[in-house]
């Protein structure tokens, strides 16, 4: 397959404003601290340990632990301040939750009617009792993936099809929507080789290769990409 590239901040933070709050402060974390996303979406208040500087996270499961590996993330300030609001629950409880990001919408929705109180449905009053896909108490990787994929097709809309309905389009300008979806989206994963190419440039492959709990240098590499514009300011300067 193509490798994984890092997706630049600038696409992030336009896509930020039209994703769910909860999602992303989920992409903030992981692009903060380079876990994988299935860790961003296992976050626990009792899995920290907040007693340094620096807190420590153990996911209750991720990807090596078959191998009898322990996988520590270490978090920063920066993160610490994405977490903290969502500490003050069961400590058993998941951090990120999509039952929240619902809650969230719906008191938005809410705030923003301009149908008085008196008139039209009060609120919960339109709600199915029993939906197709109820929000759950957790994302996983994929529903934290398609969360940020609906947040770039808004982002990024197609110039013409973009603001059309899709049951109004042809196959042909619905296969030109898709196309345009396809390369327009960015996936969670990207953002840990986004941290990883970062934390390289700064600090060296070993740094990067703890922080991303990765037993060996080589797998190491392969996420973080060689930064382009060092190479290209040596050559500038030596001629």
């Amino acid at each position: 397959t193509e490798p994984v590239l890092p997706v630049d901040d600038t696409i992030v933070n336009q896509t930020l404003p039209h994703v769910p709050e909860v999602v992303g402060d989920m992409i903030r974390l992981q692009r903060l601290t380079g876990m994988r996303p299935l860790e961003v979406c296992l976050v626990r208040p009792v899995d920290l340990d907040r007693s340094g500087e620096v807190w420590t996270y153990r996911p209750e499961s991720h990807k090596t632990e078959h191998h009898g590996r322990e996988r520590i993330v270490f978090i920063g300030k920066q993160a610490q301040g994405v977490l903290l609001k969502y500490l003050a629950r069961d400590a058993a409880a998941y951090c990120f939750r999509p039952c929240d990001s619902e809650a969230k919408r719906r008191a938005a929705q809410h705030a923003n009617r301009k149908t008085p109180l008196s008139c039209g449905n009060v609120p919960g009053s339109n709600v199915k009792r029993k939906p197709k896909r109820p929000a759950g108490e957790r994302y996983d990787a994929n529903s934290f993936r398609r969360a940020i994929h609906r947040g770039c097709d808004l982002a990024f809309p197609h110039p013409d099809l973009g603001k059309l309905k899709e049951s109004e389009l042809l196959p042909t300008q619905l296969a030109a929507l898709r196309e345009w979806q396809s390369s327009h989206r960015w996936s969670p994963n990207r953002l840990r080789h986004a941290a990883a190419t970062e934390i390289r440039r700064q600090f060296g492959l070993e740094a990067a290769q703890v922080i991303l709990g990765h037993a060996a240098a080589d797998v190491t590499q392969i996420y973080a990409e060689r930064d382009m514009q060092k190479g290209i300011e040596v050559a500038r300067r030596i001629g």
